[in-house]
């Protein structure tokens, strides 16, 4: 898969993501950092049974080495998995080595914008939803629908609105937007 957008675009993106966060101070204490935890192979309530971990959007694999010693890299196929069909080839899923946490600065960009999620309404009008995927913890932020900071919610809608200007994250991001059936759009209200 060939993504159209640039590295320095995706490095871009990265330094202006940089500079915001979902809340003031730093959210990880309200949960004691459950997304990053690193404990291998877990499983929760639902049965979810997986060793935590995202998906690269196609191009951000741009911006690493594959040898950075706190990622491990696994290469799949979008043919394999429930992706749009416009999908084919190699994806890449990271997950963390968590020695002792990940270099704040190179996070990819699924934990940047870790609790909002992009949502396509049916005329294509961008919304940022809380994320709706099923994870095996409880984040504290979608489950009290905590207030967002007014930059984190300005500089990710900023970010999604360049990102679904490339054909395979529209795609993407329309997919997954289809099979929702409910929505509260966080940004814009």
């Amino acid at each position: 898969m060939k993504s159209t957008i640039k590295r320095k675009t995706f490095a871009a993106i990265y330094r202006l993501l940089n500079r915001v966060s979902p809340l003031a101070e730093d959210c990880g204490t309200l949960c004691q950092a459950a997304c990053c935890n690193c404990g291998g192979d877990s499983s929760d309530e639902d049965g979810l049974d997986f060793e935590m971990g995202i998906y690269l959007l196609p191009g951000e694999e741009k911006l690493f080495t594959r040898k950075e010693t706190w990622l491990k890299w696994s290469v799949e196929y979008a043919e394999d998995y429930d992706f749009p069909d416009s999908w084919f080839g190699k994806i890449y899923f990271v997950r963390c080595n968590c020695a002792p946490h990940c270099p704040r600065e190179m996070r990819p960009l699924q934990c940047r914008f870790f609790p909002i999620a992009p949502h396509l309404t049916d005329d294509d009008e961008l919304l940022l939803i809380y994320s709706d995927s099923k994870l095996p913890y409880t984040c504290p932020l979608i489950s009290k629908k905590m207030e967002l900071t007014p930059s984190f919610l300005k500089s990710s809608y900023t970010v999604w609105k360049r990102l679904i200007q490339d054909p395979l994250i529209y795609d993407l991001v329309k997919w997954d937007s289809c099979i929702r059936e409910t929505i509260t759009a966080v940004y814009p209200k």
